[in-house]
């Protein structure tokens, strides 16, 4: 038999105990945020019908799923985002879930796409949404949100650009444009990548005169916000959000066909990677599942870009990467049953601890526990146990002193 061997697949990863304690910040950072803002936790499933995935967003994102059949030779894929999904739970169960609705999901979403930096085929996304209300309070709301989250996570230099797809359609009407008017706008979506001839020529390639195109870059110089986003920039400002903190930016596009309305993203200047995040109002997406007509405004943190400029800016603030504070250290059969009672008392003073299970030396048990970024050492001999106590050690200052069981949870809490 030929030995396997082990490796990731592209665009996949492997998370060990220290990358999980930043992106485990990042999450419960975010949940505290999103909870003191009313949203309450929702889950979808991995997998759903293909019908339910295609056709939602846009041609170029249906050519990114990961669609197959499964052994009932039905047509499923893996989710690509979190708005379908739960569009799709608003459409089931609409006469159960109290409207207006305000959700958070966390979960991986698949995309198979190419690899790049902060781009990967598995990843998680962070969403909330808002459902059941066109009121520009709940999009000023999410925007409010987006700007408490940057602050919370120590991004000093993230801008929120906000726009509108009525303006962006505008513009093309304006322009001579009525037809295919999604596919134009994909390619000013492309302005930050390839510049603005590249778009010029893509434009034209899409049958597109000139005169269209010059009246487009045109039209957009001199764009000004709608009535809508006015009310939104003055909730922004009852909700004493900086006005330092967003910009109106009329090339904003957001590649998802199915927004109608405002269109946010929010962005760092360092490091160089575009969006930690985007979304916008929706109100026709769950009709077209099948549901009521259901309003709806949302946005994504782009998780793995927050957690990627975290760690390149050093935003990190001091945390214990392990949470385990006490090793209790194992010095054979004679002191066994002292160590395992000891183990079961600590938990159920909810002190998270471990035991270790061979008798070795105690400056292996020691380096073992450094490396754990363990705090403490608990040592029962012979001694301590024949006079019911405990050797606790500090291994960060390396002191060391008897105390009793008491005294040892008064330490540790």
């Amino acid at each position: 038999m030929n030995q396997i061997k082990p490796q990731t697949l592209k665009g996949f990863r492997d998370f060990l105990p220290k990358e999980m304690a930043v992106r485990n910040y990042v999450k419960n950072t975010l949940i505290e945020i999103f909870e003191n803002y009313g949203f309450q936790p929702l889950e979808t499933p991995a997998l759903e019908y293909a019908s339910v995935l295609k056709g939602k967003s846009s041609a170029e994102t249906d050519k990114l799923g990961y669609f197959f059949k499964d052994n009932g030779d039905r047509d499923i894929g893996l989710r690509y985002d979190l708005t379908v999904p739960t569009a799709k739970v608003l459409a089931i169960y609409n006469n159960e879930i109290q409207l207006p609705f305000k959700r958070y999901q966390i979960q991986p979403v698949w995309r198979a796409e190419n690899t790049q930096r902060g781009r990967y085929r598995e990843f998680v996304q962070c969403d909330i949404d808002i459902f059941g209300t066109t009121s520009s309070i709940a999009d000023a709301e999410i925007i409010s949100l987006i700007y408490i989250g940057t602050q919370k996570l120590n991004f000093k230099n993230a801008i929120i650009k906000i726009n509108s797809r009525p303006i962006l359609f505008d513009i093309l009407s304006k322009s001579g444009i009525q037809n295919n008017q999604n596919s134009v706008l994909q390619s000013i979506d492309k302005l930050d990548k390839i510049g603005e001839d590249g778009v010029k020529k893509e434009l034209i390639t899409k049958g597109l005169s000139n005169l269209q195109i010059d009246n487009i870059f045109k039209y957009i110089k001199v764009a000004q916000p709608d009535d809508n986003l006015k009310q939104v920039f003055a909730n922004l400002k009852a909700l004493n959000i900086p006005d330092s903190a967003y910009i109106f930016d009329p090339t904003l596009i957001r590649g998802c066909d199915y927004y109608t309305g405002t269109i946010f993203e929010v962005c760092v200047t360092e490091p160089k990677m575009g969006a930690i995040g985007g979304g916008g109002r929706y109100d026709n997406l769950i009709s077209t599942l099948g549901g009521p007509q259901i309003p709806a405004v949302g946005f994504a943190f782009g998780f793995e870009r927050v957690v990627d400029v975290i760690q390149e800016l050093n935003l990190l603030p001091k945390i214990n990467e392990s949470k385990i504070k006490i090793l209790v250290a194992n010095f054979g059969p004679e002191t066994e049953t002292n160590i395992l009672n000891l183990i079961s008392k600590l938990r159920d003073q909810n002190i998270s601890s471990i035991i270790y299970p061979e008798a070795e030396k105690l400056g292996k048990q020691i380096k073992y526990a450094d490396n754990m970024g363990i705090s403490y050492l608990a040592i029962i001999g012979t001694n301590e146990a024949k006079n019911n106590q405990i050797m606790l050690k500090n291994l960060k200052t390396t002191e060391q002193k008897l105390v009793n069981f008491e005294e040892l949870i008064k330490m540790l809490k």
